[in-house]
């Protein structure tokens, strides 16, 4: 009896540290996470906004071009990054001393899933089809198509409003 006991006991301690590796596995792999020196580039897509989480506690956050790309102080270790144009720049965090945290490239691209991009001369226009395509405003698209999507989305957006 007192065999079987030892037995259950190691069996439960078994699970127990199993359990445990499974909840931290599945925290860190929630968000991405900087590195001090990281020479990987993070990546985020055009007007889209991404969590990041920080190993250690920021104070300021610096991004090398802001035409490019924007991040905020969400908590002490999670920033928001968003992809404002397309191309590469900086992020630099650093501590409460001024001491850095990381430093590491963004890139932000183009979300290709789901569009569709139409040439017609010299004159672009994009799609979105999910699962029905509409026009959709992107950047380097014709102005004048890209104008009357606005107009369009502002059509509808007022009619939603006035309900």
């Amino acid at each position: 009896m007192i065999v079987g006991y030892q037995m259950s006991t190691k069996f439960f301690k078994w699970i127990k540290l199993f359990v445990a590796i499974v909840v931290c596995a599945g925290t860190f792999a929630t968000a991405p996470t900087i590195a001090s020196a990281s020479s990987n580039a993070v990546t985020v897509n055009v007007n889209m906004a991404r969590i990041l989480r920080i190993n250690s506690p920021a104070s300021t956050v610096i991004i090398g071009n802001p035409a490019i790309a924007d991040v905020t102080i969400q908590d002490a270790q999670t920033l928001v990054l968003t992809g404002k144009n397309f191309g590469t720049t900086n992020l630099i965090i650093l501590d409460a001393v001024g001491n850095p945290v990381a430093d590491t490239l963004v890139d932000v691209v183009q979300q290709d899933a789901d569009l569709l991009t139409i040439y017609a001369g010299n004159a672009r226009s994009t799609m979105s089809c999910q699962p029905v395509c509409q026009p959709t405003a992107t950047l380097g698209d014709d102005p004048e198509y890209t104008a009357q999507s606005l107009a369009s989305s502002s059509l509808i957006e007022e009619a939603a409003s006035n309900d």
